[in-house]
């Protein structure tokens, strides 16, 4: 079990006490990797790789940064991302995953629940539509980017993370073509990962590059007549939801731009993975 973390050099208390948290564990991790993505690090707790990035890369370069030098210092079989501003709060997270994979051969992707210190976890962070229970246990066909766990096995048939698309639905991009080769995305709520409760659009790029990188997502992996239906179902989502003229603005251009350029190779997925993914709750086009 390895444990990688990225930052940006701005939460340094809430990075000391989650690293504190995974030093607590009752089953180690066998190493710890910090990535600081375009930032110098701190010292860091004894044992911990520190890897510094003169430009941030962001989460999807970042990541990878991370996966490679998990993979360099060998003996790792599975990865587990944590967001540098979470904390666990249970130590027996490293355990319960390792017994999650020693289960099941064909498992690629653990999802943990986000949930504040209230508890509470919010609507977006439950990765299934009609969600009332974050609390329900099962197969899903996207992932928590805050916090959750990879196969390395998965990750080296995959391709890892889709480095351009540098924020935003990275997690969906690596989940649909983990599934497309034959790979189980799970939800489980027993995970925890207690985090502030936060808006996605504090980010500067969010509307941007929610646009694009969906464009993106749709034109690489999708079969061709599911590419219109799919992009035509955001284009009316997102004009019903948004509030901000500027955001939607921005949404638009970024729309524009995902069209205009590539996110990488096209390698739509089978339509038995079409189909796979609607038994499991959420065709692709929503």
């Amino acid at each position: 079990m390895g444990v990688a973390v990225l930052t940006m050099g701005d939460r340094m208390p809430a990075l000391r006490a989650l690293l504190e948290s995974v030093a607590k564990q009752d089953e180690p991790a066998a190493a710890v990797v910090v990535v600081g993505n375009g930032c110098a690090l701190p010292d860091l707790p004894p044992g911990a790789v520190a890897v510094e990035l003169s430009q941030n890369l962001g989460v999807s370069g970042g990541r990878n940064v991370a996966w490679h030098r998990l993979r360099e210092l060998g003996g790792i079989d599975v990865l587990v991302d944590l967001d540098d501003d979470g904390l666990l709060t249970d130590a027996d997270v490293i355990r319960t995953i390792a017994d999650l994979y020693e289960a099941e051969d064909r498992l690629g992707i653990v999802s943990f629940r986000i949930a504040d210190e209230t508890g509470e976890t919010q609507r977006r962070h439950i990765p299934r539509l009609r969600a009332k229970d974050p609390t329900r246990r099962g197969l899903v066909t996207t992932f928590l980017g805050g916090g959750h766990a990879l196969s390395m096995r998965m990750l080296e048939q995959t391709g890892g993370w889709p480095d351009a698309f540098f924020f935003t639905h990275e997690e969906t991009d690596l989940a649909w073509r983990a599934l497309d080769a034959g790979w189980d995305v799970l939800y489980e709520p027993a995970l925890v990962l207690q985090h502030p409760k936060t808006s996605p659009a504090r980010h500067a790029v969010y509307y941007r590059m929610t646009a694009r990188n969906r464009v993106w997502l749709a034109k690489r992996h999708l079969p061709a007549p599911l590419v219109p239906a799919y992009l035509a179902v955001w284009i009316l989502l997102t004009v019903a939801r948004t509030r901000s003229i500027p955001g939607l603005r921005s949404w638009l251009a970024g729309f524009a731009e995902g069209v205009r350029t590539s996110g990488g190779p096209r390698r739509p997925m089978r339509w038995s993975t079409v189909v796979r993914m609607t038994r499991l709750g959420r065709p692709p086009v929503i």
